[in-house]
């Protein structure tokens, strides 16, 4: 059970969702309302919590026809990174919170990951292929810093000589740069970067607490001059408030040096949908209606249309010329490379303590 419009009983600073919209799955729901009661009080601040879970099971399956990756690692359920077009966030429901502000502040920590990824690839019958990581939360959202989670699944990895594609907005992968150097020599790894805006006052108020846009292209030459090969992922492209951006975006990621682009346009599954028209209404009155319409438009005059093939790129005539806008801009900066598949023939359990040497 889950509490709804919880904006009433606290202060947000540095909050995306304006409110705790109920649980999908409870029968219940629970409205904070004013009394009148407590006007000249100071709120408290909404406070992030973190509980750990031990994990059964890490690696994930999907069999999606429209993604190149069919397995993949969350450290994390929940992110504080708190961007407010997140399509993770109905995810947060199966856990019993709300995919509003508890999403951005109840977080779920997998301290044991490591040790179950572990077991997971010394299974005998296990069948190495590319692992994805921070395609759901970011693996590397603030809590990171403090927990070490995602540097420990790495390690497991590359002792295993496992290849790896990562994809976050977070600048704290630097950290790892000499894990992911030394798999990047051995193709074993790729990042994705995303960057959805130039401008660090959209970005401050769509995606609070993520560092800032210039701070991403910083941490892409960091990366690239590393060896560690970069997509930037422009992502999502958000009609009539940042896809004027598509070329600049674009041209600052092939400066920062990064091989290769992708483009994501906006979804808003489930709840998502109302919390990012509560947020544009709130934060951007002048263009809700065309932003929203425009959204409808591409997901065939619906919200969102979950349909395999066009979820991510969408349909109609904007749509197209985003499309070409896209592939145009990309060969121009030689950002339309496909890149390779990541190796796994070097994949090999680690020798354990305690195994018996071969003779040979």
């Amino acid at each position: 059970m889950s509490e709804h419009s919880v904006q009433k009983s606290h202060r947000t600073p540095g909050r995306a969702a304006g409110s705790n919209p109920h649980n999908r799955f409870d029968q219940i729901s629970v409205e904070a309302v004013d009394d009148g009661w407590a006007q000249d009080e100071e709120l408290p601040v909404l406070r992030t919590e973190v509980r750990d879970e031990q994990a059964r099971k890490v690696i994930s399956r999907n069999t999606s026809p429209d993604l190149s990756f069919d397995r993949s690692i969350n450290p994390y359920r929940g992110c504080e990174h708190g961007c407010i077009y997140c399509f993770a966030r109905p995810s947060h429901a199966f856990l019993g919170y709300s995919p509003g502000l508890d999403f951005e502040t109840k977080l779920i920590a997998r301290p044991n990951a490591a040790e179950r990824l572990r077991a997971e690839l010394s299974n005998p019958r296990y069948k190495p292929a590319m692992i994805g990581i921070g395609t759901n939360t970011d693996p590397y959202q603030p809590i990171e810093k403090e927990r070490k989670i995602m540097r420990e699944i790495l390690e497991v990895l590359r002792d295993f000589n496992h290849p790896v594609g990562i994809v976050t907005k977070g600048t704290l992968i630097e950290r790892d740069i000499d894990i992911l150097a030394e798999m990047a020599a051995k193709d074993l790894t790729r990042v994705g970067i995303s960057v959805t805006t130039l401008d660090p006052k959209t970005s401050r108020v769509m995606e609070p607490r993520v560092p800032l846009p210039a701070a991403r292209l910083r941490t892409i030459r960091r990366l690239t001059d590393a060896g560690i090969p970069v997509r930037v992922m422009v992502s999502p492209v958000v009609p009539a408030l940042t896809d004027h951006e598509l070329e600049a975006i674009l041209e600052a990621a092939a400066e920062g040096g990064a091989v290769a682009a992708s483009s994501i346009i906006l979804r808003l599954p489930r709840e998502v949908a109302t919390l990012f028209r509560d947020w544009l209404t709130e934060h951007y009155p002048d263009r809700a209606a065309r932003v929203m319409g425009r959204v409808r438009e591409l997901h065939g005059g619906k919200d969102y249309d979950p349909s395999f093939g066009t979820r991510m790129v969408g349909q109609g005539q904007w749509a197209a010329m985003m499309q070409q806008r896209f592939k145009r801009a990309a060969r121009k900066l030689g950002l339309d490379r496909s890149l390779p598949p990541l190796r796994t023939n070097l994949f090999a359990v680690p020798p354990q303590p305690g195994d018996q040497l071969s003779l040979f």
